[in-house]
């Protein structure tokens, strides 16, 4: 599966009206809709959407649709920025399947340095059984296929004491981060949502 995250980032009052565009823009599309946020902590007055595509073909018949349409997802001159990213998951995990995954997301991007992706990739794979009780929290990890190497993992929590708890006691234990990941990192960002309505995760 392809995976294409789509963030919005709207006037302040905006959120509501962008969301509820936005919406009916990806339902009237191809792709399977898998998630939809609202940012509260870190970048703010933000809408994610993450959408899965059986084939590179849908995503890219998708993304032209936009690309062709004078209001793609919707956009009205209250959407400021609209940023569209196609990613595949990392080959060890799993697909995205909806559910609930306690209501607290985080998406963490991290920018990687030249050639940082495969030895990401290693790492992860190699700490994700032995701090499983942190890494049953991870709804995906996904690499970028367009632009600058990057990666960006979801993650749901129940709360924010949850997730500083876990990470807490994994760090303290040695069992994250995945060892030799950090030192391909540029640069990162995090940012925690809340989804939305229509949400399939929740």
């Amino acid at each position: 599966m392809f995976y294409e995250l789509t963030t919005l980032s709207c006037a302040p009052l905006a959120l509501d009206a962008s969301s509820r565009a936005a919406h009916g823009w990806v339902s009237e599309g191809e792709g399977r809709l898998l998630g939809a946020w609202r940012s509260e902590i870190g970048t703010l007055f933000q809408i994610k959407i993450l959408r899965g595509f059986e084939t590179g073909d849908a995503l890219k018949r998708e993304r032209q649709r936009a690309l062709s349409s004078p209001r793609p997802f919707g956009m009205q001159d209250r959407t400021m920025a609209l940023s569209m990213v196609g990613y595949a998951r990392f080959p060890f995990l799993p697909d995205v399947e909806p559910g609930d995954r306690g209501g607290i997301y985080e998406f963490r991007t991290y920018h990687l340095k030249p050639g940082g992706l495969a030895p990401t990739l290693a790492a992860w794979e190699t700490a994700i059984t032995p701090a499983r009780d942190y890494t049953a929290h991870l709804v995906i990890n996904l690499y970028a296929l367009d632009g600058a190497p990057h990666i960006t993992h979801i993650w749901g929590f129940s709360s924010v004491a949850e997730r500083a708890a876990l990470r807490a006691r994994h760090y303290a234990d040695g069992s994250w981060p995945p060892q030799g990941a950090p030192q391909q990192i540029a640069h990162a960002t995090s940012t925690l949502c809340l989804p939305e309505a229509f949400s399939p995760l929740r």
